[in-house]
């Protein structure tokens, strides 16, 4: 069957903030979309479908904040999967454009969080983390941890007892994430903090994470609107921007099965995305110039640049040592500053990571942008579990 290929018609974000400290839901997801039509050149009018994620939200959030924008009687789904959500969204976007089912979507991400550890909202029925908590429990202990450190921290420990990392390459992660930022106006947390003041920060658990090494609850929003190739020409859209490949993966049984914590994390799923896309776009992982992963722990990032390939499996400290996750290195990860220094609004970072990938492929990414950027990977993963991997190229 014969593929419609896929352009980043526009992007849109707004600056993420604490909680307490933004618009409502509704109105920063409207935010989002005005600034992406804007940027397409589109009207509201033009968008024939909308996917809007969330995750901490009430049914039918997406309209609440699309009907901000406009009332056109298109179709609008809402979507939920974790931290996954935004690139879900842009997955199921990018599915309509590919297949012909329409020629101009709109994939809206926002959340309205609430201040300390994520938690379950339904207290009167399993949980989709039970069988998580499980192997958790029996892998790491420590119920006294909140579930997300647990989860991630547990996953660097795992990594420290397999390949000797060190607390101090986690803390060098986020010091690279906070000099990142630095260059970017839309970051919550724009100040550098060096190594040291990482490895001085209050410890979560001894010796696996200290408080700098977590990305804190965020608000925030962020859209992208995707268009066909003749539906761009049409509107004399430039094609500059265009998804060459999609992939998203769910949990293998090895999740449960290899009783490692860097499986419960998903480093299979991620495995698995990241080889689907190479396969589908002819491209290998080292033809890839800059990218945007889910640093949502340091340690996440760490085990990621192994998962995606980016470097060989216990290779991440020497490829940390070497700045290969850098400037000047082999792969520019996360020029925003990531979820670490960016922010993490669940059901936006997955778009805000468009937005991102976006200007780079564009060259207007200003100081943060890196030169002769060509090619870009996306990474967005929630557990429960999903991992959405997108490439991305320069015409």
């Amino acid at each position: 069957m014969t593929k419609n290929a896929t352009i980043v018609a526009g992007v849109g974000m707004i600056k993420f903030s604490k909680p307490g400290a933004s618009d409502s839901y509704d109105e920063m997801g409207a935010a989002a979309i005005r600034a992406a039509l804007a940027d397409s050149g589109l009207g509201y009018e033009d968008v024939q479908q909308a996917y809007a994620g969330y995750v901490y939200g009430d049914s039918t959030s997406g309209q609440k904040a699309l009907y901000h924008v406009g009332m056109t009687g298109i179709p609008v789904i809402n979507v939920n999967n974790n931290c996954s959500t935004g690139s879900t969204a842009l997955f199921l976007a990018r599915q309509a454009i590919e297949h012909g089912v329409a020629d101009c979507v709109l994939a809206v991400g926002f959340e309205q969080m609430q201040p300390g550890a994520l938690g379950s909202h339904w207290t009167d029925r399993p949980t989709p983390f039970d069988d998580f908590d499980a192997e958790t429990d029996a892998l790491v202990g420590n119920s006294q941890v909140p579930l997300a450190l647990r989860y991630f921290g547990g996953a660097g420990k795992s990594h420290m007892e397999k390949f000797g990392t060190k607390l101090n390459d986690f803390a060098k992660i986020r010091a690279k994430a906070s000099r990142h930022a630095t260059r970017n106006p839309l970051a919550l947390f724009d100040r550098e903090v060096t190594e040291d003041e990482v490895m001085a920060a209050p410890m979560m658990w001894e010796g696996v994470m200290t408080r700098l090494m977590a990305c804190p609850p965020t608000c925030g929003g962020a859209a992208a609107i995707l268009c066909s190739e003749s539906f761009a020409k049409k509107h004399n859209i430039p094609t500059t921007v265009s998804i060459r490949a999609q992939s998203m993966t769910t949990d293998y049984a090895s999740t449960f099965e290899a009783h490692d914590m860097m499986q419960v994390v998903g480093y299979d799923m991620t495995a698995g995305a990241s080889k689907q896309v190479q396969e589908q776009s002819g491209i290998g992982i080292e033809e890839v110039d800059v990218v945007e992963l889910h640093d949502c722990f340091a340690h996440n990032e760490l085990i990621t640049y192994e998962g995606l390939g980016l470097c060989p499996e216990g290779g991440a400290q020497q490829f940390i040592a070497d700045g290969d996750n850098t400037y000047g290195g082999k792969f520019v990860t996360n020029p925003s500053g990531g979820l670490l220094s960016k922010g993490h609004p669940l059901g936006a970072t997955g778009l805000a990571q468009c937005y991102e990938l976006t200007h780079q492929l564009r060259g207007t990414a200003e100081a943060r942008q890196v030169e002769g950027a060509k090619t870009a990977l996306q990474h967005n993963l929630g557990l429960g579990g999903a991992c959405v991997v997108t490439l991305y190229q320069a015409a």
